[in-house]
């Protein structure tokens, strides 16, 4: 008789779970264990007014590297790799992706400080940057793309920026973990 590890919901092959660093410890990441879960309310809706909710490019800069969840998970893991919610602080607030930091694309400024980008007499230095992966709400949420525009016209280096395209939206359809900042436990939706 199979064991209950042998029929779990992997993330991957091999991989039921991870811990997530964040500044309040560990955060569990792992996907919802039944397999009849169906999204509900906001992250069920496949259409929204536009604008502002138009699909978005899987490359909102040439150069940038597309993301989906298994290389999200990567970078969440990589140490070298910030992983940033590009939404509004209001937003994030309520809950993200394990591990993220807000970096919200309202205050590009701000996220070029965060990601080791200095001020320069002519505009930013970024040669020190760190890589970073952005998301926002889903496909069709243009926050983090303006972000990632914002950026690279400062000077951020496109190679450096790893972009989630599918966002909140994805992970949620994939049944995946969020967390509300602040705690040291995940949830499901």
């Amino acid at each position: 008789m199979p064991d209950a590890e042998s029929n779990a919901i992997c993330i991957t092959e091999g991989l039921i779970r991870l811990d997530v660093d964040t500044a309040n410890g560990p955060v569990e990441v792992k996907r919802i264990a039944d397999p009849a879960h169906c999204l509900t309310g906001e992250w069920a809706h496949t259409s929204r007014p536009a604008p502002p909710a138009v699909l978005q490019p899987l490359l909102p800069v040439p150069g940038v590297v597309p993301l989906g969840e298994l290389e999200l998970i990567e970078a969440l893991r990589d140490p070298h790799t910030v992983v940033a919610d590009g939404r509004k602080p209001a937003q994030f607030e309520r809950y993200t992706i394990p591990g993220a930091i807000n970096l919200p694309f309202t205050d590009v400024e701000s996220a070029l400080d965060h990601l080791g980008c200095r001020r320069a007499a002519d505009g930013w230095d970024c040669r020190n940057a760190s890589r970073v992966a952005l998301f926002c709400n889903g496909a069709w949420c243009g926050q983090s793309p303006a972000a990632i525009r914002k950026m690279t016209a400062a000077g951020f280096p496109a190679d450096r920026i790893l972009y989630y395209r599918d966002g909140l939206q994805g992970w949620l359809l994939q049944g995946l973990s969020v967390w509300t900042p602040g705690t040291s436990a995940s949830f499901h939706i």
